[in-house]
């Protein structure tokens, strides 16, 4: 027995110049080195491959021919429809802004500062209406009420004791709609003067005779010093002197 043995590390057919392979018992058969090895290599490739399309699952990616991913829906950039859809410069310049600042759209109102040319009628459009080239617009000014009438003249008779223009006191009533206050013109001019100086009276008085025939007329002049009349005790209360004057 201890003739057969041999000096080597392997006997029987592990000696034989180590041509085979070495071998693994797995599950009670005999499976080469190399194989296990390899059958290694495969299955964790596999877990990876697993792995990576089960992250990727929901997101819609493809692979293309050349390994690069992409999402299912979106047209390769290098497509002529592609190409149409790219908002990029061709060129390769540009800050990415839009068109014209953002100012050539249509339905838009332009840059700010634009001025547009008068648009021209068309005789030939449905809308089109004759009576539209004659018309004539007007500013239409709302009559005073009495309240509105007290606050707006009273400013303008006490700047007239100031500079003593009847005309420019004439232009600024010609502006306002005095209505069926007119008559009352006179009498904020009396009552005003009342108060005032005995210049302020000579003054009115010098205002009263222009803005008659212009702004108001004689009847309304005559019914301004009957209703003088009538508030005189009224008047009294402030100027004593009122009946006198």
């Amino acid at each position: 027995e201890l003739e057969n043995l041999s000096d080597a590390p392997f006997s029987g057919d592990e000696d034989n110049g180590g041509s085979e392979e070495r071998k693994t018992e797995i599950n009670g058969n005999w499976i080469p080195a190399t194989s296990i090895t390899e059958a290694k290599i495969n299955a964790k490739a596999k877990r990876r491959l697993r792995k990576n399309s089960s992250r990727d699952s929901g997101r819609g990616d493809s692979v293309s021919d050349n390994g690069e991913t992409l999402k299912i829906g979106v047209v390769v950039p290098t497509s002529p429809k592609g190409k149409l859809l790219d908002r990029r410069s061709r060129s390769g310049k540009g800050r990415g802004l839009p068109k014209k600042g953002g100012a050539g759209g249509k339905g838009v109102w332009g840059t700010p500062g634009q001025v547009y040319d008068v648009e021209e009628v068309d005789i030939k459009d449905p809308n089109y209406d004759d009576d539209q080239e004659n018309c004539i617009y007007e500013t239409v000014v709302l009559p005073l009420d009495e309240r509105a009438f007290e606050k707006t003249l009273t400013p303008i008779i006490q700047e007239y004791f100031e500079h003593g223009d009847t005309n420019e006191v004439s232009e600024m009533l010609k502006d306002l709609n005095l209505g069926e206050m007119k008559y009352s013109v006179p009498v904020l001019a009396v009552s005003l003067a009342l108060e005032g100086k005995a210049s302020h009276r000579e003054m009115t008085s010098k205002l009263i005779s222009d803005l008659c025939g212009t702004v108001v007329s004689k009847t309304d002049v005559e019914k301004s010093f009957d209703r003088l009349l009538k508030e005189l005790p009224e008047l009294v209360l402030d100027s004593p002197r009122a009946p006198q004057v």
